[in-house]
């Protein structure tokens, strides 16, 4: 294997996996995609990141990067070519949101759409077992699997995929299926002619589970085929072949009135999840020692969904990508600040900026008070990245 060879631990069947593939890809990473077996997930990785988890990048200098954000961050700061970091700041400050919503809010959709129909498993059984233990027999694979599934499953009441909220789950999920088809009906990705971070936080739900499982596949996405054709987009590598240089954004700064109502729809539903979370927070850390990882959840929050409402347990976790978003404002200049806060202000959603966020570290899946820690600059992300 040559030396400057990446190794990217994960499954195709995994959320945070699909959205690592597809920007590895377009990058044109030089990298091998290595299946995850038991070993190696409980040992190798575990010992390696402190954490049982996938995706996890192995870099050609022995480092081992968890996190899919994270693992975008380093190869962005490590090399040349086309920025999934546009420009101007308020595309910028766009796509940053939307990566944290791809990766925070559409995760109950992508675990209800495998769990609740029965139709998924018999690939999830095949792919994760041949993963898991690819040297034993098949009896012992699908026992395997049913282990692991069991604890996915455990997870569902967590998420918020409750039997009383899969009416409101699935008549969001319609709409928004909806308002992103006709976006990209008339727009290659989001902001124009090429994928942008927040195309990569998007496309984790997309990849592994709605686009792919049998279910959701057949019955959300090939009934939606510009959104089915932009899941193929971001899956192949050859969208990565626009000349270097060529910036393929919408001109002005501006965001295409095709995703204004799915941006109004953030700022009515996923900021006061953020709202509820921090307010756990902040009641968590009184006392709380920094460099200790807070509890992994906390209690429900309640928020609005569409014309009803729905509940799950809070996350820190989701405070630490609400702070990549906001340290992507922070290290604008005060002109391009007024910018995203004027733009903020025309869909209600100007109050992010002012959410009060302890300074937050990863350690594992769980996140830690930090509060030495000045506010970080993402590597990848300088403040005026070019094309």
């Amino acid at each position: 294997m040559a030396r400057d060879t990446h190794l990217l631990y994960g499954w195709h069947l995994s959320y945070f996996t699909g959205k690592a593939l597809c920007y590895l890809r377009y990058k044109q990473t030089v990298f091998v995609h290595k299946p995850v077996d038991m070993l190696t997930l409980m040992w190798r990785i575990k010992n390696k990141t402190g954490a049982a988890v996938m995706p996890v990048l192995r870099t050609p200098q022995g480092e081992w990067i968890h996190d899919s954000s994270r693992i975008i961050d380093h190869i962005e700061a490590q090399t040349t070519g086309p920025s999934v970091h546009p420009a101007t700041p308020v595309q910028r400050f766009a796509s940053f949101l939307m990566e944290a919503w791809g990766d925070e809010w559409w995760v109950p959709m992508a675990m209800h759409t495998r769990w609740t129909y029965p139709e998924n498993y018999a690939l999830f059984e095949r792919e994760a077992g041949d993963a898991l233990l690819p040297w034993l027999p098949g009896f012992a694979k699908k026992t395997a699997v049913k282990v692991v599934a069991k604890k996915l499953r455990g997870m569902l009441h967590l998420v918020g995929v409750r039997p009383s909220q899969l009416g409101v789950m699935d008549a969001w999920m319609d709409q928004m299926l909806d308002l992103l088809d006709r976006h990209f009906a008339e727009h290659r990705f989001l902001f124009g002619q090429r994928p942008m971070l927040g195309d990569f936080g998007l496309v984790g739900a997309m990849y592994g589970h709605l686009g792919r499982d049998p279910w959701p596949a057949r019955e959300l996405v090939a009934m939606r085929p510009h959104l089915r054709a932009w899941i193929q987009r971001m899956a192949a590598p050859e969208h990565a072949q626009m000349p270097a240089g060529t910036q393929g954004l919408l001109p002005n700064d501006e965001i295409a009135p095709t995703l204004e109502p799915v941006f109004q729809a953030i700022a009515r539903e996923f900021l006061p999840l953020l709202e509820g979370i921090l307010a756990q927070v902040q009641e968590q850390r009184v006392g709380w020692p920094d460099g200790k990882p807070l509890p992994r959840r906390l209690a429900d929050v309640e928020v609005p969904m569409g014309r009803g409402r729905f509940s799950r347990a809070a996350l820190p976790y989701s405070l630490w990508m609400a702070q990549r978003t906001l340290d992507a404002f922070a290290r604008m200049n005060p002109l391009e600040q007024a910018q995203v806060r004027q733009w903020l202000g025309t869909l209600g959603g100007e109050r992010l900026l002012d959410l009060d966020l302890p300074r937050l570290s990863m350690h594992g899946v769980r996140v830690a008070l930090d509060s030495q820690a000045a506010a970080q600059t993402t590597a990848s992300a300088p403040p005026h990245a070019g094309p």
